[in-house]
Order: C-alpha cells, then structure tokens, then sequence
C-alpha cells in the first residue's frame, strides 16, 4: 500500500493542485477582489452594506494614514474588536501598508492584553471603545504610540448607528468609562487619509502578514508568524477544494465565529473575498434569536462554525423554518463535531454538515472533508492540495495503518515558526517543515484521517485551546490556594468546560470566591465553571501532577464547597 493512500480518493488519483504564483500576496488578492467585484457588496452589518469599492477606498485611506504616522513595513499594529465593518478596513488597510497584523481577542482580560502587546511589540491598535478601559490599564507598559476608537455604530451610519451607540453607552452603559487622551476616533483617522496617498508596498511570499497568537503548554501564549505566502496557500488550497461548486460574485457566507480567530480569518473573510461574496457579519452570535432573524433576511449559501454553535442554531426557535435552499456548504472546524448535531443538521437543512481541521500554525486548514460527501464520517478528511499528513511513534517512524500516533502536517499553509522563540519552533517544526500537531491520530486504509485523542493536556471550549498551566498559573496565586490542577469536563453545549481541582490553604476559600477571582484574570471561557476541592493531588515520584489521574478522578462537572 502506498504510503499515501488519500490519492485514491481523488478524480485520476490526484488532489487539485495550487497555483501560488497567481497571488504575490494577500494585498495582490484584496486589490484583485475589489476591482473586479467593484459595484458587488462585500460585507453586510446590522442591514448597513459595504460595496468591494468602497471597502477598496475605506482601506486605503486607512493605510495611507498610518503610513502617515510613521508606521514603517513590518511594524506590528493590533485589532481589537468583533465582527463588524470596520474589522476588514482596518486589517486590509494595515496590510496594503505593509503593516504585520496582530489579532486580539476583545475578552482578554488586561494581563493577557499586556502579554501579547509587549511581546508583538506592536505601535498601534485598534479597539472597540467597548474594552478601551482594558488598553488603559496597561498601555503604559506597551510600545503602543497609536490608538484608533471605534465603536459599533460608527460604520452603520446615521441615524441607526447613532442610535446604537447612545444606547449601548447610556441605556445598557455597556461602555466602561476609560481615559486615552491621544486616542483618535476611526471616522478621523478615515477622513484624514482619504486625502493623503497610500504608498504601495511590495510585498512577497515571504513577507510577514498575521502574528496570530495561540497557547502553548507553558501557559504562554506565543505568535505565529503566518506569512503573505501562508495565507494565499491556504485561500488557494480552499479555493481548489470547493472547485466549481462556487460561483464568482454570487455567494452568501454567514460570518458568526470571531474574525480574530484563524479559522473565520482565512474561511470566511479571506475565500469569499477571492470569490466576490457577500460577506453577513454575526457581531452577536450569542444573541440566537437576533441570529435567526439576520439568517432570514439572507439568501445564505454558507456557514462555518464550530459544533456549539451549529448546536444552538438547530436549537433556536425559528431556525427549523429558514429557507435552506440555497444553502451548499457547511463546514465546522475548530472543535470536534458531535455526530447528533450533525445529523440534526442534515435532517433540518438537508446539507451535510462538512468537518475540516487545522491549526493556527496551519493557517488553518490541513484537512478537510470532500464537498460532496453524503453524511457525516467521524473523519477529519484527507489532506487538502499540495499538503501531506503522517501519524508518527514516539520515535519520530511513521505507523501502520489505523494505528495511532502523532499527527504531522507539511504544505504551503505551515507558519515560518513562532514570534522570538525558536526553542519553541524547534519542538514543533523540524528541518524539511514537518510540523507536529500534537494531536492523537490514525489513517484509515482509504487515507481518511481521524483525531483520536486532543492534544494531551488541551481543554477546548467551544473551539478555543484552553492551555492548563495559564489557569493553573492564576489560580494558585490566590493566597489561600495551595495546589491547583486544571482539567476539562463534559459539557453539553462547549464541548468542555475548564474544571479546578484545588488544595485549600484556607478552608474558608469557596468556589464563588476562587472564580470571581479567575473572572479579573483570565478570557471568560478560560475561566473554571467547576471547583473542587481535594486533600491532595496525584503526582509523580518528582512532584510532577499527573494530568490524566486528575482526569480520571475528577474529570465529571460538579463542584463541592
């Protein structure tokens, strides 16, 4: 048997193959998409549309103000903010500057601000008025020189984004008060470079474009370096996978998961920028019932999402009686699909719910599904084009087939390595651009491959990596912890959830005590929804807490006082 039998899965024996000379760049892609797609709508926010010409004018104006700044090629500049408008202006503005993206989740709590500000070193950011009170409290200790305000509404126009920003700050006072006395508002920072020059750039394959920054079992969360090339790899290689299932200028993609994250970056807004769609941004997914009523409006032919979402959706009212004939392609990554909610799906919507996988260090996508496959498979898929997989021992040999092992991914899309620290590259990247995913796999006899197990110590909530050791590093400097290891548990509608098992130094330590406390520290998905308490902790000979003893014992939701 060959050693990669995915090939028999494919027309002739051979995947669709790239072609990474047709983009030099992602701004090649952006400057292509918006002159031929010129009077098409691009994004749609709260019923305000955006056309690709005005998206076209809104970006350059932006980059061509923060190379008025001073910003040089290669400085780093952060955004800080949900799905809404302004997200694409900014990010295509600050790569057609040549500027090197640094998506920021806007849940960080100010610690996690403060890390990934100091260690991408980025000069600008800009940020949702609705967390400026979090860049306050640590832009001091940031080589931030530039901050640009926005706010919800600011896009949308008068008179309703008037409307929703005086209710959101006066009526549901969802605007903490903050002080940024250099900030500009995004409106000025628009209205002042539209009558400056943008300076073309000239950007190449290998020509940083995203440090995304993802966690790491030390508890430190580190930036992949994604480049020019990585991404038009990755958009050209889901470009091939859909074939000629798209149609130019004419698709409708549902924009849900965070554009922050690597999946909805290259998937949503990145592909159907290639293809001329229309993209309905989702600012509040968690809103289901505001969700549904968007979903009605929208002729929608795609979605992406991650199972808790495509969960909530099939559970929502309403959601039963869309329209889902134009619909033709699901895809759900970033977590594992449950196969119930799949087929719930596929009963509801008639359309298989497709599953892919990736990494942020594979910008992202490594393996996906056919697109025309009939029901769901449990399999992750096959290797997309110009990709190869292997499943490896401890010893670093390829294993048998369905046998288990390490997932490995080499291609196009891999990261150049991670933000100053190549001891950290080192241990996942070797010498031919092998990367080690790991995750627990094995391949089937027809090259499917099937995640076994998740990364040993992960806990993955709703599709985002949970890392024990930053948990586990907030918790123990509460003064009356004395031992603490985090695990995940069950949960019907995350996946999992992050559960503490603790060592009291104190008795009187509580559960409301101890997550009230994580609350000021950590991201709110980060933080414990269990508690419980324990005498001690399984460990090794050297002390070291043995993480699937704790997952063992303690692994069920509950907590106890």
């Amino acid at each position: 048997m060959t050693d990669k039998p995915w090939l028999s899965a494919y027309p002739d024996g051979v995947p669709a193959q790239i072609d990474l000379a047709e983009f030099s760049s992602i701004v090649d892609v952006i400057d292509s998409s918006c002159e031929r797609f010129r009077d098409r709508v691009a994004y749609v926010n709260f019923g305000k549309e955006l056309t690709y010409a005005q998206v076209d004018e809104y970006s350059r104006a932006f980059g061509a103000r923060m190379q008025a700044l001073g910003l040089k090629p290669g400085d780093r500049i952060a955004i800080m903010m949900p799905n809404v408008l302004q997200y694409p202006i900014a990010v295509f503005g600050a790569l057609r500057a040549g500027l090197v993206v640094v998506n920021t989740n806007p849940l960080y709590t100010a610690r996690e601000l403060k890390h990934q500000l100091k260690d991408s070193g980025a000069k600008a950011i800009v940020i949702m008025e609705n967390f400026a009170n979090v860049l306050e409290a640590v832009i001091d200790d940031t080589d931030v020189e530039h901050v640009i305000i926005t706010s919800v509404g600011e896009m949308i126009g008068f008179p309703k984004g008037t409307i929703m920003d005086f209710v959101l700050r006066r009526v549901k006072k969802m605007i903490p008060a903050y002080n940024l006395p250099n900030a500009t508002r995004l409106s000025k920072v628009l209205a002042e470079g539209s009558r400056e020059t943008l300076s073309p750039v000239k950007l190449t394959h290998d020509d940083l474009a995203f440090l995304q920054y993802t966690g790491g079992t030390t508890g430190v969360s580190k930036g992949a370096m994604l480049t020019h090339g990585n991404m038009v790899a990755n958009m050209q290689q889901s470009s091939a996978w859909l074939g000629n299932d798209i149609e130019m200028g004419q698709e409708i993609i549902i924009t849900a998961l965070p554009l922050y994250h690597i999946f909805a970056l290259t998937a949503n807004c990145f592909v159907f920028l290639k293809f001329g769609g229309r993209n309905v941004f989702i600012t509040n997914p968690r809103d289901m019932a505001g969700f549904v009523k968007e979903l009605g409006k929208e002729k929608f032919t795609a979605i992406t999402g991650v199972n808790t979402l495509f969960n909530g959706l099939l559970h929502a009212p309403g959601f039963s009686d869309l329209d889902f004939s134009h619909l033709k392609l699901t895809l759900g990554g970033g977590m594992a699909v449950q196969r119930a909610v799949a087929e719930k799906w596929k009963q509801t919507t008639g359309v298989t719910l497709v599953e892919a996988y990736g990494l942020t260090e594979t910008s992202p996508a490594a393996c996906i599904n056919p697109m025309d496959l009939e029901d769901y498979n449990g399999a992750i898929g096959l290797p997309i084009s110009s990709t190869e997989c292997r499943v490896i021992d401890t010893e670093g040999n390829p294993v048998g087939v369905n046998e288990t092992g390490e997932l490995c991914v080499k291609g196009p899309q891999v990261m150049k390595g991670y933000w100053n620290r190549p001891d950290e590259t080192a241990k996942v990247l070797d010498d031919e651009g092998w990367l080690k995913t790991g995750d627990m796999a094995r391949m089937d006899e027809n090259g499917y491959f099937y995640i076994v197990d998740r990364k040993k110590d992960m806990i993955l909530v709703s599709g985002f990596n949970v890392y024990p050791n930053e948990v586990e590093d907030i918790v123990a400097t509460h003064p009356k912890v004395l031992e603490v290891g985090a695990i995940g548990a069950p949960d019907e509608k995350s996946g999992e959830v992050v559960k503490v098992v603790v060592v009291r130094k104190d008795d009187s330590l509580s559960v409301k005590e101890l997550r009230d406390y994580c609350r000021n520290e950590l991201t709110g998905y980060k933080v414990p929804k269990y508690v419980e308490f324990v005498d001690e902790l399984p460990k090794t000979n050297v002390g070291k807490i043995l993480r699937r003893e704790l997952r063992d014992q303690y692994g069920t939701p509950q907590s106890s006082d």
